[in-house]
This record gives C-alpha cells, sequence and structure tokens, in this order.
C-alpha cells in the first residue's frame, strides 16, 4: 500500500533518495517485528489465552461495530501516550529518532519504526487480543484502518487535492494537515487518529484550528 501511494504520488517526480532507502529498510525491520508479534498472537491463541472468537453471533453482530471503535479509541490513547514518552531525550534515540529523519515524511515513512517502538506498538494488538472479545474480521478491520490511516498522515500536503482533508472533520480526525506538523515541530500532534488528546492536555499547535478554517474557507466555492 505505501508502495502504490508513493508511485502514485510521488515517483514520477522524485527520485529515489537516501532517506527514501532509509524508511523502507526501517519498514522491513517493522514488519518482521509484527510478523513475530503475530506468531506470538498465534501461538497464544492455540494455548486459549486470548478472547479471539470465531461466532459472531456469539456476542451479537452489533458487537462488531462497537468492539471495532472501542479498539481504535484504547489505541488512540495509547499511541498519544506512548508517542509522547518516546520523544524524552531520554528514549527518543532507541525508540522513534528513525521515524523523524525524513521531515517531509512520504508513504515509506508511515511504518518506518525503530525496532523497540514496532514491540511497544505490536505488543499492544496483542494485549488487547488478550483482553478484549474480538472477531477475527475486527481485528482485520483495525490493522487495515491503522495501515491506511498512516499512510494518508504521511502523504504530505502538496500531493493531495486541496479539498483533503479541510473539511468540518478536518477539527477532530488526524490527517496530513496535522500530522505534517509534528514532523516539522516534534513538541506538536501526538495522536493517531483523533486530535482529542493533542487538544485536552494542550499539545495541539495553538493556531492550526484557525489556519485549518482559512484554508477551507480559501477552497471553498
Amino acid at each position: 500500500m505505501a508502495g502504490v501511494s508513493w508511485w502514485l504520488l510521488y515517483a514520477r517526480s522524485e527520485q529515489v533518495g537516501d532517506g527514501i532507502r532509509r524508511d523502507i529498510y526501517l519498514s522491513v525491520l517493522s514488519a518482521g517485528v509484527f510478523a513475530l508479534a503475530t506468531a506470538g498472537l498465534i501461538t497464544l491463541q492455540t494455548m486459549g489465552l486470548t478472547r479471539l472468537y470465531s461466532q459472531p453471533q456469539q456476542y451479537g453482530w452489533w458487537y462488531l461495530g462497537l468492539s471495532y471503535g472501542a479498539v481504535l479509541i484504547l489505541q488512540d490513547a495509547f499511541f498519544y501516550a506512548s508517542h509522547r514518552l518516546f520523544h524524552h531525550p531520554a528514549l527518543y534515540p532507541w525508540f522513534h529518532q528513525g521515524h523523524h529523519r525524513s521531515r517531509q515524511p512520504t508513504p515509506w515513512t508511515s511504518f518506518a519504526f525503530d525496532p523497540l517502538e514496532a514491540a511497544v506498538q505490536a505488543l499492544f494488538l496483542v494485549a488487547v487480543v488478550m483482553l478484549l472479545p474480538l472477531h477475527p474480521v475486527t481485528l482485520l478491520a483495525v490493522l487495515t484502518t491503522m495501515t491506511i490511516w498512516a499512510i494518508v498522515n504521511h502523504l504530505g500536503l502538496d500531493h493531495l487535492p486541496l479539498r483533503f482533508p479541510h473539511h468540518w472533520l478536518g477539527r477532530w480526525l488526524i490527517g496530513p494537515a496535522h500530522h505534517s506538523i509534528h514532523h516539522r515541530r516534534q513538541g506538536l500532534h501526538y495522536g493517531l487518529y483523533f486530535t482529542l488528546w493533542d487538544r485536552v492536555f494542550g499539545t495541539e499547535d495553538a493556531t492550526y484550528a484557525q489556519r485549518l478554517q482559512a484554508r477551507r474557507g480559501a477552497i471553498l466555492p
């Protein structure tokens, strides 16, 4: 998905530089970490230590949507807390520095995690499956959402249509406009899906809402 996005939006105008090669290298390492976590999850499942269930009617069809939303909310809160923690000077070189070597992110930056950071994020998903009853379809939907959202957040504003994503949802959901600020000013915008925690804890750019509204007004007919 990252490769297709890069080919569509970047490849025709940019060369594959060292920054992109480094992001691809870290992404491959991260994929290996997530693969190990998946193998561990399968092992836990065979031991009866997860709460995965196979019959949707066991908790009701409505629970599929409810559990999907619950995991996204929990993951967003966990990501905000861990992401902000990883920016602490004592942890940053070990957990998060690799991701920020690209000040101008591309789709390849989406999963360019240092191995320790990838392990923390993967362990969260393992822990969720051990704590909450989840259908495999719900887990797959969460992983798909996480992947697509990460790629979209790293696309950059100059490669997207002006109308995207500058509508009323842009104030509540994190997109390229919100996350690109984080790659330029690392003390701001730590969230994954929602702007809630950045607003609650004062880590959202104070001028973000006004500039978003101004840009929205400028592009509307």
